[in-house]
């Protein structure tokens, strides 16, 4: 099932996608999506109630996608996880999981704007395979894993590297408003076999920039959960984004960073593709809460 936030006539609603439409989660169902996933199966299953009923269907040109969770509880990302990016940055391999924070108020959806702010001339993108957390857990082990992550989902990393070169815990650089995309939606865990076999691909306009398979993690969805989970307690509604393959822009000769005007795509094999513009910040933007 394809789990989607999205903006109905400015309502706020989950649902999921069908072809090119949209089922809304009946009335009596959060339209909240960390909720909608805490109440685990029995809101699925009366959502799939009423695609099976043939619900009325909302065109999806008539909505607006947010992303799948507008403001995660926890948005962790993982650096260093790809052995090629490893390889391009010079660095060594670490010997345990390289957590991250990336500040909730960071996250946009499909097709929103990434912002280039005037204080740093140095943005770059990172695609990334994003885990969804479905239900509350701590020390899960590795074989427990697959069952607390309610699905997947695409995120951008996008990242200020002169702002993370500031400081070692990388946190401003990653947490600029509009740097964390996600979307377009959440592909429930049943739909992926294995998410350790998925072809993930970056492009900035129409150059490919990222061309990889998850299977190159060092550390796989599993293992991080498994680690993370030691340490905090995870809720419904967070995020893990797994890493970045090669092929950041500030690796590039001559560096690669983000041009207002360009567009960055990033597809993953059987989620779908997280498509956003990019644009000189507004002078008056501020993040709107709720979205």
């Amino acid at each position: 099932m394809k789990l989607a936030t999205f903006l109905d006539n400015g309502v706020r609603k989950i649902g999921a996608v069908v072809g090119d439409a949209v089922v809304a989660a009946g009335a009596e169902a959060p339209n909240d999506m960390p909720a909608f996933l805490a109440a685990g199966d029995s809101a699925r299953q009366a959502l799939q109630a009423l695609i099976d009923a043939d619900a009325p269907r909302i065109a999806l040109t008539d909505v607006t996608l947010l992303a799948p969770i507008p403001r995660p509880g926890k948005l962790l990302g993982v650096g260093l996880n790809y052995a090629d990016h490893i390889g391009e940055t010079g660095l060594e391999k670490p010997e345990y999981p390289t957590f991250f924070t990336k500040q909730s108020t960071c996250v946009i959806g499909p097709g929103a704007a990434i912002h280039i702010p005037p204080i740093s001339d140095k943005v770059d993108y990172e695609g990334e395979l994003a885990i969804v957390i479905g239900q509350r857990c701590k020390n899960v082990s590795v074989e427990n894993a697959r069952s607390v992550i309610a699905g997947y989902t695409i995120c951008n990393d996008v990242t200020a590297r002169d702002w993370q070169a500031r400081t070692p815990t990388w946190t401003l650089g990653k947490s600029f408003d509009t740097h964390g995309p996600l979307g377009p939606w959440l592909i429930t865990a049943d739909e992926i076999a294995d998410p350790h076999n998925l072809t993930l691909k970056t492009w900035v306009d129409g150059e490919l920039r990222q061309n990889a398979n998850t299977g190159e993690m060092i550390f796989n969805c599993y293992e991080l959960i498994a680690y993370l989970s030691q340490v905090m307690t995870l809720e419904p509604g967070d995020v893990i984004s797994t890493g970045t393959p090669a092929g950041v822009g500030v690796k590039m000769k001559p560096r690669g960073y983000l041009q207002p005007g360009q567009t960055v795509r990033i597809e993953i094999e059987g989620i779908g593709t997280l498509s956003n513009p990019v644009i000189a910040e507004p002078a008056d933007f501020l993040v709107q809460p709720g979205v």
